[in-house]
């Protein structure tokens, strides 16, 4: 049997995509869940521990088979992705679709996944509590925003990039549920948002989703 991979990732964060990639693979892994209130029985590590693990405190954090440290969902999800070919969840070198496939993932790390610190706990811009409501609504209608610059510029077929699932249907899949939500996903994005809906359903995946996304 292969070596597992180790996840480091709670419930409807960052973590799920990778944890969902790793399943469609067929490769082993192993969940590993901080504790975010140092409840001695609530997460299987302490805060102080994950700190250890990733300096920025941050999940996803995943340890390859070979045991090197790899951070960043969006790395995370093109190296799994690119080490399994015959997964085909992402294109390859010299496919036309590679180009796009690097862009929109590096668009979704940094102009849409990137607002997490703030949205995460607005206090740490915010100088009042009536300034942490306007930090919410901004980065709300920036998420929007952003959403529909892609929805824009990508022409689905029967998934983001064509006929293939690859790993970016699935980190748009798992982003699309966080603040403002899909309602406003799907308002702001409505051709990512029937493909969305393709990947909810997809069977392979229907029990992570439940017991991940809820």
């Amino acid at each position: 049997m292969a070596e597992s991979y180790i996840v480091y990732g709670t419930r409807g964060s960052g973590s799920v995509p990778i944890e969902a990639a790793l399943h469609l693979a067929g490769l082993p892994y192993r969940l590993v869940q901080p504790d975010p209130t140092e409840s001695p029985d609530s997460g299987d590590i302490r805060a102080a521990e994950m700190d250890r693990i990733n300096p920025m405190g941050q999940v996803p954090a995943v340890v390859l088979p070979g045991g090197e440290l790899m951070t960043e969902s969006a790395a995370i999800l093109i190296h799994i992705a690119d080490s399994h070919p015959a997964a085909r969840l992402s294109p390859p070198l010299g496919d036309p679709r590679r180009p796009a496939f690097l862009r929109w993932m590096a668009f979704v790390a940094s102009q849409i996944y990137g607002l997490v610190w703030v949205r995460d706990d607005p206090s740490r811009l915010a100088v009042d509590k009536a300034h942490e409501a306007v930090i919410m609504e901004r980065t709300a209608e920036r998420r929007q925003f952003c959403w529909r610059v892609m929805d824009a510029q990508v022409t689905p077929g029967h998934y983001l990039l064509g006929d293939d699932l690859t790993v970016l249907d699935l980190y748009v899949t798992v982003i699309s549920t966080w603040g403002p939500g899909r309602a406003r996903f799907r308002d702001a994005a409505p051709g990512l948002a029937e493909v969305v809906v393709r990947v909810d359903a997809d069977p392979r995946l229907r029990t992570l989703w439940a017991e991940r996304l809820g």
